[in-house]
């Protein structure tokens, strides 16, 4: 059984987690600001189907990607040394989120609805969401956006329009997380995509070791990378 959250009530500890399926701790309650903040600070996240109640899930074991562990295809850095293109933050963060949601191949489906992109919107409109956009002859072709909280951040979804597109967004966030001094991010889910790109599971109680270190890290005061990343 998992516990049924009021609007006011507390998250259970992690470890009640179901093993199956893997990860489902607690149902219902909301998406206020603070009540996401309170799950991304638990190693909590809600992941539901549009029209089903909120669901919020800790995953055993946790897909995470240390910034300086993202690796780097010999095509993706031909990409990031020729190809024309700018990395900005935060310009676009509604349309990132939308670009997410868009289904993806015939039939597709999305679990980022209009209640989750007003929940996120609202997050980013206190600091704690970033979008990291691909700008290519003045188009958004590729992006991905998450929450971040202290020197930890949470990679949410991302989405390609143009080929690497994507890749060439995560490639500058982690490189700038480096820089950042921070020490992960975290992937929730393992898909051989996240793998190639340098991710890989650790034990749940590491992960929430790990992340109560990092929540409690100075913030970045000003969310804009640097220019010379991969100058």
């Amino acid at each position: 059984m998992i516990l049924w959250l009021a609007d006011n009530a507390q998250f259970p500890p992690v470890s009640r987690a179901l093993r199956s399926p893997n990860g489902l701790l607690a149902a219902g309650g909301n998406l206020s600001a603070p009540r996401l903040l309170e799950a991304y600070r638990n190693g909590i996240f809600p992941w539901f189907s549009p029209g089903e109640p909120i669901l919020w899930w800790s995953p055993d074991p946790r897909m995470t990607l240390v910034p300086g562990e993202f690796k780097i295809s010999r095509s993706l850095g031909k990409v990031l040394r020729n190809t024309a293109y700018q990395v900005r933050t935060d310009t676009a963060f509604e349309q990132v989120m939308r670009a997410c949601a868009a289904p993806r191949g015939a039939g597709g489906s999305t679990w980022i609805s209009e209640e989750i992109i007003a929940a996120y919107c609202a997050l980013h409109r206190h600091g704690h969401a970033h979008s990291v956009e691909t700008w290519m002859d003045g188009r958004l072709e590729g992006g991905l956006y998450g929450v971040s909280i202290g020197r930890m951040f949470y990679g949410e979804s991302m989405f390609s329009f143009r080929s690497n597109a994507s890749k060439v967004a995560l490639a500058h966030l982690a490189r700038q997380l480096e820089r950042w001094q921070f020490g992960m991010i975290d992937c929730q889910m393992n898909t051989a995509h996240l793998a190639s790109l340098g991710a890989r599971e650790i034990p749940r109680n590491e992960f929430i070791i790990r992340l109560r270190e990092l929540i409690n890290c100075a913030p970045v005061a000003n969310w804009q990378f640097d220019p010379d990343i991969f100058a």
